[in-house]
């Protein structure tokens, strides 16, 4: 039970945007490369594309503009997927020693809202800058050691993802190129759950999915078979959803 005589807490509001995309071979996150000087000393380290908020902006605004500023994007298709409050947020001092220089003031509590955004990239879409700014695609399953709770948050946006995705099949296709591979497809499903699946079983399921329509093209130029291509009818999709 709260002890009422406590003081209320002082918190700080922020957003962080977890971007993520698929490379046709791996699920992958947007992280931003966080330079740290401290005692003459520089130290490298990644999060999440993230900013406090302005006094005169609401979160979605804040969502936007980070991704603008710190990486490029503009007019993103963003979800507000959850918010983190912990105590343990702000429990790294050099987290907290490098926003405090930062924003030049003091910091006790940060409470983050966290938006979900889904891209299409592709495989030698690997590394860019932006507004100043080291930007990195990485693999969503192996992000190393991040700032604050960004690999919570990252963890939490890939269950999102899965719970999306199980009830609502268009997010897949929303990380796929118009036109896609049906390994492509079964990749993407193992990245996203996270195990192999049966490929037998896989393409009985692709036969189910009307609205994963075969195109008259095949891949060129590569060593093994050439694979057929697919689209995603979208009106096709709706009527299944009806």
């Amino acid at each position: 039970m709260t002890d009422h005589n406590t003081p209320l807490a002082h918190h700080h509001i922020s957003v962080d945007c977890v971007v993520v995309g698929f490379d046709g071979e791996q699920l992958k996150v947007l992280l931003l490369k966080r330079i740290i000087k401290e005692d003459g000393n520089e130290y490298h380290d990644m999060k999440l594309p993230g900013s406090l908020l302005y006094q005169d902006e609401d979160p979605d605004s804040a969502a936007q503009r980070v991704l603008e500023e710190q990486a490029g994007l503009k007019r993103m298709t963003l979800e507000q997927f959850k918010a983190f409050g912990s105590r343990d947020r702000t429990k790294n001092i050099k987290d907290v020693q490098w926003l405090e220089r930062a924003i030049k003031m003091k910091v006790d509590r940060i409470v983050t809202i966290a938006y979900l955004s889904l891209v299409k990239i592709s495989s030698s879409n690997t590394a860019f800058t932006a507004g100043g700014n080291e930007l990195r695609w990485i693999p969503i399953d192996n992000p190393g050691e991040l700032a604050f709770d960004h690999n919570i948050i990252i963890n939490e946006a890939l269950k999102r993802i899965r719970q999306s995705v199980s009830t609502d099949p268009i997010y897949l296709f929303q990380l796929l190129p118009h036109k896609f591979t049906a390994l492509q497809l079964r990749t993407l499903f193992e990245r996203i759950y996270g195990k192999a699946l049966d490929v037998r079983n896989f393409q009985k399921k692709l036969k189910q999915m009307t609205y994963v329509v075969p195109l008259d093209e095949y891949e060129k130029n590569v060593a093994h078979r050439a694979a057929r291509y697919y689209r995603f009818d979208k009106v096709e999709y709706n009527k299944t959803r009806r």
